[in-house]
């Protein structure tokens, strides 16, 4: 189908949950929108990831979008038909540093972020082996939402409610108030370009400039005869090295230190131990983090191996049954969370430059959109 003819208050390329989110804000003004994407589906980071809203974890500007997109979650999770709930994350800890970690952070935060758990209440929450648990935080403002159709029912969900999508269009270069595609060219008043790691392709030098990578994770969905069901995500000491709102507790480094030593090749694949519970009894399994420019199409087994045998020790159990294996890909840049340039003008390029983009890109996208124009409004 040919563009040419077509002109759009707002044109967002790529239907990442980046890209679904500035359609969404920008169809709630009213505005006439497009979606411009290379694929004939939603297919990228916003189906593999663990469909995890991990608010409370965050710090700074990534907070603040997180909890700015909390409520949208839940609203589209109605209007466009895919699951989500208000699980909370379980964080456990099973050494004294992991626990110290939790408790600097709990009381940094307040009881309304993080409140602190006995051993035993630990033990209610999570089927884990006891032997080693010790305690650990509940994060309960967190969310999760099913990461196969989320992102792919709210695209649906655009569709339905007359934002127009082009699929397997590519858009090829950009001008002040014009996107060309591989369709032909569609008139833009304000264009979001919103495709994640593949801002090096139409930017190039924004790329070079924030030396952008992509990161390649091991991911495993698998069924674990646990001794009860685990009914929220799971953080393990890991985690507390993976989040930005943990790095500036005390006792932070203590834990990476002895991690880092304890298991040399966990951190040669930049391990991050969790887990999050699906409907269908199943968990997600991840992950590992491998940053190169142009990530290799070939993963190790040890990776995957690393998640399994974890797994297995964390759970007392014997076996586990993987249902399915596959390499996520993200981008990534070194000191930095968000991209976010007008390299054109009325053309923002936005994308999460680490992997909380499932939590933050509601909020993200929000604020970038009323900056866009309300912006605009106030200098006519």
């Amino acid at each position: 189908m040919s563009t040419a003819t077509l002109e759009f208050d707002v044109v967002v390329v790529g239907a990442g949950i980046v890209g679904l989110a500035h359609a969404y804000h920008a169809h709630k003004r009213g505005l006439s929108v497009a979606v411009v994407e290379h694929t004939d589906r939603v297919a990228g980071a916003s189906v593999r990831n663990f469909g995890h809203a991990c608010i409370s974890a965050q710090s700074g500007e990534a907070l603040r979008y997180a909890r700015a997109g909390r409520a949208d979650w839940l609203t589209l999770s109605v209007e466009a038909g895919f699951w989500s709930a208000e699980t909370g994350t379980v964080a456990l800890a099973r050494h004294d540093d992991e626990l110290a970690v939790m408790e600097e952070f709990a009381a940094l935060r307040g009881p309304s972020t993080a409140r602190m758990l006995t051993r035993s209440e630990v033990l209610t929450r999570v089927p884990a082996d006891p032997g080693g648990v010790l305690g650990g935080m509940v994060l309960p403002a967190d969310l999760q939402v099913d990461p196969r159709t989320a992102a792919p029912n709210i695209a649906r969900w655009l569709e339905s409610v007359g934002v127009k999508f082009f699929w397997r269009t590519a858009a090829t270069s950009f001008e002040p108030g014009l996107v060309r595609t591989s369709r032909g060219g569609i008139r833009a008043g304000t264009t979001f370009v919103t495709v994640n790691h593949d801002i090096d392709r139409l930017f190039p030098d924004l790329g070079e400039d924030i030396e952008l990578q992509r990161c390649a994770l091991h991911m495993v969905k698998a069924a674990v005869p646990l001794r009860f069901p685990l009914t929220t995500p799971l953080f393990t000491g890991w985690s507390l090295l993976r989040y930005s709102g943990f790095e500036t507790m005390p006792s932070t480094p203590t834990v990476a230190a002895r991690l880092h030593a304890e298991f040399p090749d966990e951190t040669t694949l930049d391990l991050h131990q969790m887990y999050t519970p699906q409907p269908d009894g199943t968990l997600l399994i991840g992950d590992t983090h491998i940053r190169e420019v142009t990530p290799s199409a070939f993963q190790s087994e040890k990776g995957f191996e690393v998640l399994l045998d974890h797994t297995r020790e964390l759970f007392g159990v014997r076996t586990v049954d993987v249902v399915e294996r596959w390499q996520g890909v993200y981008s990534t840049a070194p000191g930095r969370e968000f991209l976010r340039a007008e390299p054109l003008p009325r053309t923002h390029v936005v994308t999460v430059t680490t992997g909380i983009g499932m939590t933050t890109g509601l909020g993200l996208a929000a604020a970038g959109v009323a900056a866009a124009f309300d912006t605009a409004a106030v200098g006519v």
